[in-house]
């Protein structure tokens, strides 16, 4: 009896063993896929303590977390025939552990290559301009791209971020002389509008000031005030252009009249009068008149 009693304690151990080794924990993050001689058993088990049964099955767990996958830098040319380095990040879940697991090798390694692939051949699509400020549109590109096989697989792609792009240097400088240029140009025009505002002010200005004279008077003393203000030992006084050209007109019309004078002036002394018939002038090679006379008798 005791040799039974034995066997029996034995067996119990044995078996209690046997049961504990089947004890398995799955992660709240995880799910537990069970292999029974080689064949995948549905549904997955769920996140707690699950059994199975020893030597005969095996489990292999699988997370159901968010992961973040690196793509390498990938060099390629755009569209418009320019060299970029393109990086990216790859956020994705498995919604499906049986098929991530018997669909795919490794899924991890598939979603990479997939995502590099996908990455040069948005690359050669796209513009500069569009990989530099239209990057929301090319990660929606991008993660259809990668979305679409990862599907089949059972993974779900969450988002997908180009993280940066580096341009050759020779580029670079480019660029800085371009966006220096349009600076400069945008200045010229707003420089440009401000001084066809300033022009349209001014002309409004000068006829309001035309109707009353009085006002260019006051505007021209406050122009004094203004700089007299300042501790200057120069007082400049704004000379009207209007009294400068009166001054000119009645210069010009003057000028004849003094010519016409000058011409008279020069032609008197060449005309003196004509002595009488009979009579000599009063003095002839400096003889005096009584002399003159007397020659004359003879």
């Amino acid at each position: 009896m005791d040799v039974i009693l034995y066997v029996l304690i034995g067996l119990v151990v044995l078996l209690a063993g046997a049961a504990a080794s089947g004890l398995r924990t799955v992660a709240q993050y995880e799910r537990g896929l069970v292999f029974r001689f080689g064949r995948v058993i549905r549904p997955p088990r769920e996140p707690g303590l699950a059994w199975i049964i020893p030597v005969v099955d095996r489990m292999r767990k699988v997370n159901v977390q968010v992961v973040t996958l690196p793509v390498p830098a990938q060099d390629g040319i755009t569209r418009d025939n320019v060299t970029v380095r393109v990086d990216a990040v790859v956020y994705f879940k498995v919604i499906d552990p049986v098929q991530a697991v018997v669909g795919v090798e490794n899924y991890r390694f598939a979603v990479s290559q997939v995502a590099q692939t996908s990455l040069r051949r948005i690359i050669g699509e796209s513009d500069l301009d569009d990989l530099l400020s239209n990057r929301e549109r090319l990660n929606q590109g991008l993660e259809l791209m990668i979305d679409s096989p990862a599907l089949d697989w059972g993974i779900h792609i969450d988002r997908v971020e180009i993280k940066d792009v580096a341009l050759p240097e020779s580029m670079k400088r480019a660029m800085s002389r371009q966006a220096e240029a349009e600076r400069d140009r945008r200045g010229r025009v707003i420089a440009a509008q401000g001084e066809l505002q300033a022009s349209e002010k001014l002309a409004l200005a000068a006829r309001q000031m035309s109707d009353t004279p009085a006002a260019l008077q006051l505007r021209l003393l406050e122009t004094v005030v203004e700089v007299a203000a300042e501790k200057n030992s120069t007082l400049v006084l704004p000379f009207p252009v209007e009294l400068l050209r009166y001054l000119d007109a009645h210069t010009e019309q003057a000028e004849p009249e003094t010519k016409s004078e000058r011409n008279k002036a020069a032609e008197q002394p060449n005309s003196a009068p004509t002595p009488k018939e009979g009579r000599l002038p009063a003095s002839t090679d400096g003889l005096p008149q009584r002399e003159n006379d007397q020659a004359a008798d003879e």
